[in-house]
């Protein structure tokens, strides 16, 4: 029998969703593996063999959140529909490392209630667009193919042609698209970065060559795709690094079929090279430089060095002929300014830019 996906171990599932369709998916996914029902009071149990548990259960919070942004930094304006909690995938920068402690994947399976509180809000005012995605807490699809989140998700949304989803992965899953949803309405979206970077601190995620590919197919069946440049890290090579990346996405795409791509700056809670050191795991290069403590109280590369590496990048972005939907991803007005020539506020505010961006309308 072939092992289970992302080293899973255990299957736990509360009994309050025991009988939910995602719970229904998981076990047909994960024959193989340990599976348990929990009893309300039941402490979550580990599995034996050191592997991953994979706990089902339902959310008792708020399914639809704003990105957690700052006055001082420049938010896109996306929304966050919360779907589950923790990634399989490995990347040493993860901020995730320090909201959660153990390796224990969640899925929340009482999609009634998020539905209906999705409803409640955009069916309210169905001229009001929305922007949302579930690439927060989680990577959107690294579990899609065990709980089929997404495709549950995206039935739902072809009834709201006013809500537009981003789907952030550093996978290549593409099981998604089995919804058959309107191209319209769906932006796929990758993370990309340095080859360096993606051999070295992203480990477990597919090759930047297979994200690559992956939003290939979809430009090909109608979707614009998204790049998220985050985290851009500071190391020896990183011209030559980066400069191969952009080359590299140009390969597989034209500038025509990316929606907007966003430039975003290493940064981390200053807890995180202690947390890596807790792991065994060494210190990467790129957290070993000139940071300071930012007001979100993240250290952050020393703004000089920050608007050095925007540059670069814009200005070889630009040099494949893109640039209107580039942004940048908690930035302050002055980085703006000295990389751009021009704050949000003069597109008219970045999140209402980029829902233009989003529904590809012009400006």
């Amino acid at each position: 029998m072939s092992p289970a996906p992302w080293d899973i171990g255990l299957l736990a599932v509360d009994a309050a969703v025991a009988a939910t369709p995602m719970a229904a998916r998981a076990r047909a996914a994960l024959p193989g593996v340990r599976q348990v029902v929990l009893s309300p009071g039941d402490p979550l149990p580990v599995s034996a063999d050191g592997g991953r548990t994979l706990h089902v259960k339902a959310h008792k919070g708020r399914f639809l959140r704003p990105c957690p942004a700052t006055r001082n930094y420049r938010c896109c304006g996306y929304q966050i529909i919360h779907i589950g909690e923790n990634c399989p995938m490995d990347c040493s920068y993860c901020i995730l490392r320090a909201y959660f402690r153990d390796r224990t994947l969640t899925a929340f399976a009482n999609t009634g209630a998020m539905f209906a509180e999705l409803d409640r809000t955009f069916g309210r005012d169905r001229t009001r667009p929305f922007r949302v995605g579930t690439g927060q807490f989680a990577d959107s699809l690294a579990l899609e193919p065990i709980t089929g989140h997404t495709r549950e998700l995206l039935g739902f949304l072809s009834d709201y042609d006013n809500v537009i989803l981003e789907l952030k992965s550093k996978t290549a899953d593409l099981t998604w698209m089995e919804a058959d949803p309107h191209p319209e309405r769906v932006l796929p979206a990758w993370s990309v970065n340095a080859p360096e970077i993606i051999a070295a601190e992203e480990r477990d995620t597919a090759p930047l060559e297979a994200r690559l590919a992956a939003a290939r197919t979809c430009a090909r069946a109608g979707f614009r795709v998204c790049l998220h440049f985050d985290p851009i890290c500071f190391f020896p090579g990183w011209e030559a690094g980066y400069a191969a990346t952009v080359d590299l996405i140009f390969d597989y795409l034209q500038p025509a079929d990316i929606a907007y791509m966003s430039l975003g700056s290493f940064r981390c809670l200053p807890e995180l090279p202690r947390r890596l050191a807790e792991e065994g795991r060494a210190l990467p290069a790129y957290m070993i430089g000139e940071f300071a403590l930012g007001p979100d109280g993240k250290k952050r590369l020393l703004r000089p060095l920050r608007v050095r590496q925007f540059r670069f990048l814009a200005a070889r972005l630009a040099g494949y002929g893109f640039s209107r939907g580039l942004y940048f991803c908690m930035e302050s007005d002055e980085v703006w300014r000295e990389v751009f020539g021009r704050t949000p506020r003069m597109l008219g505010g970045l999140a209402a830019h980029l829902l233009d961006v989003a529904r590809n309308r012009g400006g």
